[in-house]
């Protein structure tokens, strides 16, 4: 199956403040997973004893400012604790689903009950956050001059073992980072000046009902984050579940390009869905991808679980400072 969805305007105004600069045009989508896999980072959970160590309670800053520290972490390095929002509740190694990689015995898992403040539910619908460590293990974000990517392969269970709620139910994301401008105000004067901004797009998948033939039918759908002005976009259909392989590619224009195929099929030019830049940003530095567990926290009903399995990061040209890696082939387990 292969979606196709328009290009993003040519040029678009980034407007940070009062100071507007026009994008240059756009370069051609790159498909995620093309030039050299960087083994350093992401993982592939065949390790029978891959274990999260949790550090409880979890970080609920986006709530009410609580930095939970330490953050909890895998026991091989390479995943962490998001610090805004907190560990999915439960995290852990799984045998891999029928339809997965060949090859593949193990994958992750991750589900919630408490998205919100453990123990206090809030019923409004919140996240959890599981961070790749790629930006620490690498010494620092790569530049988008490399052609940075990344893919992974999701898992979805049928729709009738989804969390009974419509809306998102979980997000591959990426934190990338800008150059933009900042105003500052006093009592009688402003200024602008130019500093990092860190943003985060990423593809959610969302569940939506419709009525046919007076039945109530549930179905999915990719939302994109995000358009030039911010805003989410709605994307593809999900067509059937079972696995999907989505990819994010962050090109020197500073263009994110967003992909997904139903399967485990390496990515190819015709699973593209979208080209943006986020917010009017123009992406300078990949910093790392996350996953987002959703559900409506209400302490009674956990998210979906959601299986996840080899994710990579790629880089089209290493650039000489993360050169060590392996030419993208076909999926295969490390």
């Amino acid at each position: 199956m292969s979606f196709r969805l328009c290009h993003s305007a040519l040029a678009v105004i980034l407007s940070c403040g009062f100071v507007s600069t026009l994008l240059a045009a756009p370069q051609q989508p790159v498909v995620p997973g093309t030039g050299i896999e960087l083994p350093q980072v992401a993982d592939d959970f065949e390790d029978p004893k891959w274990n999260y160590v949790p550090k409880n309670p979890k970080s609920t800053e986006d709530i009410n400012e609580n930095q939970a520290q330490p953050t909890g972490v895998t026991t091989n390095g390479r995943w962490y604790e998001g610090i805004k929002r907190g560990h999915p509740d439960e995290v852990r190694r799984v045998e891999t689903p029928p339809g997965g990689l060949e090859g593949s015995t193990g994958a992750m898992m991750m589900r919630s009950l408490f998205t919100g403040i453990p123990g206090r539910p809030s019923n409004t619908v919140h996240q959890d956050d599981f961070v790749a460590n790629v930006q620490y293990r690498l010494k620092g974000p790569i530049a988008v001059s490399q052609t940075p990517s990344v893919t992974t392969r999701v898992y979805l269970p049928p729709i009738s073992e989804w969390e009974p709620r419509n809306g998102p139910q979980f997000g591959f994301r990426a934190a990338v980072e800008t150059t933009a401008m900042k105003e500052k105000k006093t009592f009688l004067f402003s200024s602008s000046s130019e500093e990092n901004e860190v943003y985060w797009p990423g593809l959610f998948i969302v569940k939506e009902s419709k009525k046919v033939d007076g039945q109530i039918e549930h179905y999915a759908h990719f939302r994109i984050r995000a358009g030039r002005n911010g805003g989410d976009m709605k994307g593809p259909n999900i067509e059937t579940t079972g696995w999907w392989t989505l990819g994010m590619s962050f090109t020197p224009d500073g263009m994110v390009h967003y992909y997904a195929r139903p399967g485990v099929e390496e990515l190819t030019a015709e699973d593209y869905i979208t080209s943006q830049y986020p917010y009017g940003y123009k992406c300078e530095r990949f910093r790392t991808f996350f996953y987002n567990v959703v559900n409506g926290d209400n302490g009674k009903t956990w998210s979906t679980a959601w299986i996840v399995d080899d994710p990579k990061v790629y880089v089209g040209n290493s650039g000489g400072r993360v050169a060590a890696g392996r030419t993208s082939t076909k999926s295969t387990k490390r």
